[in-house]
């Protein structure tokens, strides 16, 4: 029997009040667990004690989505995430998501992509190091630009007819992809997606343009990764003061991740604008960021990295508070994507232009 659990409850939208991951019937957590810090083998990630107390901490408050990958830590995350699921007989309660695409031996071409003969290797690897015998959602980690398309699903609906596999997902994925993948499922009885993972914060909101309708009308979840932008919405950081964390270690190494985030004169305004509203509500700068992200269209789950269990903590009282109306309109303002070719023909403006003056409602998207 699986363990009892002392749920911490919170007041407004705790974790469990589950959500849906796209059209399907699988309950998640609307805050998930990255464990990409599970482990130091990076140089910056937790120790086995400290990922042990964050992963019992977020379960113990009632999370059940944990999201890992193969290449995290060297294999060491899903090694620790099937330690810590073993050792309290959680596996019937927690969801787990992993994910494969990057190569795992040097010199060896079919050891990674996604291509069929990577797929099953890297699964079966997962399989292995998380001590299970299925996984809840197998992401496709990255696109490789080279497999067919129809490789990539029909495969991943084989092994979900083995049993290996309950729900598919694509990662960092062009748009066209996505939608590709999830036709192609429609038309040839394959595995719909489940869902999508992206990158989304108040530093980057392209995946607005084309990512959130497609899913609204696909039936996709929409599961998001960095929605502090690497830590640049914690608040830790200055213009001029990146001593500590994720961003300093990689300042000068030609990670263009750096250049993007730190880089971007825009972000630093969004960061001021971020710490004043931060200020007047009385909470810390990295909650009013994850409150605004988790209110987003589409989006059903908001994954969360933590090294240290203090920040998990923080984190998690995400979900405790209502950000006042006006606060979330001036971030939505300041952080708004440019619109470029061909969006910026889709404004009120524009579209009156097509419909004689009048005001057309569009047929609801589907609601996630």
């Amino acid at each position: 029997m699986p363990e009892m659990r002392k749920v911490i409850w919170f007041p407004v939208m705790s974790l469990l009040n589950y959500h849906l991951l796209g059209n399907t019937g699988l309950r998640i957590s609307p805050l998930a667990l990255g464990t990409m810090t599970f482990g130091n083998d990076w140089g910056w990630g937790s120790s086995e004690e400290t990922a042990r107390e964050i992963f019992n901490t977020y379960i113990d408050s009632g999370g059940n989505f944990v999201d890992t990958a193969d290449v995290y830590t060297g294999g060491t995350s899903e090694e620790l995430v099937g330690k810590f699921v073993k050792e309290r007989n959680l596996r019937d309660f927690t969801v787990i998501a992993t994910k494969y695409s990057f190569g795992a031996a040097p010199g060896n071409p079919n050891a990674g992509g996604n291509g069929r003969k990577n797929l099953l290797r890297a699964l079966e690897g997962s399989l292995r190091r998380l001590q299970t015998d299925y996984i809840d959602l197998y992401w496709v980690h990255a696109w490789d630009t080279l497999t067919p398309v129809e490789e990539v699903i029909s495969t991943l609906s084989t092994v979900v007819a083995s049993g290996k596999i309950r729900y598919i997902g694509l990662s960092d994925c062009p748009a066209w992809v996505v939608s590709r993948a999830q036709t192609l499922a429609e038309v040839r009885g394959w595995e719909r997606l489940a869902g999508i993972q992206m990158e989304y914060n108040l530093t980057d909101r392209s995946i607005e343009n084309e990512y959130i309708p497609m899913i609204q009308r696909l039936g996709i979840g929409l599961c998001v990764w960095s929605p502090l932008a690497s830590g640049l919405l914690s608040g830790k950081y200055t213009k001029d003061n990146l001593s500590e964390g994720r961003l300093k270690s990689v300042q000068g190494s030609g990670n263009p991740v750096f250049d993007r985030i730190a880089g971007n004169p825009r972000n630093w305004e969004i960061v001021a604008l971020l710490n004043q509203i931060a200020q007047e509500t009385g909470k810390p700068a990295s909650t009013v960021a994850l409150n605004w992200i988790t209110k987003r269209p589409g989006v059903s789950a908001t994954l969360l990295g933590a090294t240290k269990l203090d920040q998990l903590k923080g984190n998690l009282q995400a979900l405790d508070f209502e950000l006042p109306t006006e606060a979330a309109a001036r971030l939505e303002a300041i952080s708004r994507p440019q619109a470029v070719t061909p969006y910026m023909f889709f404004g009120e403006t524009m579209q009156k232009m097509q419909t004689g003056g009048l005001n057309v409602s569009a047929r609801p998207a589907w609601d996630l």
